[in-house]
């Protein structure tokens, strides 16, 4: 961890030479600023790779739907944690897994809500990101959503009355809100989906790089680094 971490603290430095861009959102624990860098649970897998992979590259956190267009439209640009679904398949080289992730509604205690189906959500304004495959999700599902640039807007939100719902993508079995001065006041309502989260890389990136990048993602699961990382 001290070789990433070092290795980090020096990627300003080796911008110009970088050989890829990585691209994230402020999502604690996975992907936050500690100073000026770029730490996190699943951050530090994305670490591993490129260091495994023997990649130059930059890290930096933006807003969901800026860091996603960019993945989209650079050749040389990466974006993680990117749920993997039917609809973006054909968008970008997929690096992993790195994790499976459910996609919950989350809703305040004191209402008492009770979910059985996605359906028993209608009439509910959900809580979303703007650009984020959840959003895309709730809203073919004739949904209503408010969507906002960044994650943390959402529970504060919920926790005004000014959404009904949030929906949380969380890795599984995880505890999301521990320690936040609000846990005990959301609960979770229902599991809408599960979906698997990768590195997504731009179509146009050399092959030989996407493939690097693979072998060293799963040689990680196979000596248990992704899973020991999950853990910490």
């Amino acid at each position: 961890m001290a070789r990433l971490l070092a290795a980090a603290l020096l990627m300003p430095a080796l911008a110009a030479a970088a050989d890829v861009r990585i691209v994230g959102e402020h999502l604690p624990p996975s992907s936050m600023m500690e100073g000026n860098v770029v730490v996190g649970r699943e951050t530090r897998k994305v670490r591993e790779i490129m260091a495994r992979a023997g990649i130059r590259y930059t890290i930096e956190l933006l807003p969901w739907k800026r860091a996603y267009a960019q993945a989209l439209s650079a050749a040389d640009t990466c974006i993680f944690s990117t749920s993997r679904t039917q609809e973006r398949e054909a968008q970008f080289r997929w690096i992993g897994p790195l994790n499976e992730a459910q996609w919950v509604l989350y809703g305040l205690a004191e209402r008492h809500l009770a979910l059985r189906t996605l359906a028993d959500a209608r009439g509910l304004v959900i809580g979303t990101v703007l650009g984020d495959a959840r959003d895309d999700y709730l809203r073919q599902h004739g949904m209503e959503v408010a969507p906002v640039t960044q994650e943390w807007l959402n529970p504060q939100k919920l926790l005004l009355g000014r959404i009904d719902l949030w929906a949380v993508g969380m890795a599984v079995g995880s505890k999301p809100f521990a320690g936040k001065a609000w846990e005990h006041k959301v609960v979770p309502l229902l599991e809408f989906n599960r979906v698997q989260t990768y590195l997504a890389c731009n179509r146009q990136m050399p092959e030989a790089q996407a493939a690097a990048m693979q072998r060293a993602a799963a040689a990680m699961r196979r000596d248990g680094s992704m899973a020991r990382e999950q853990l910490r």
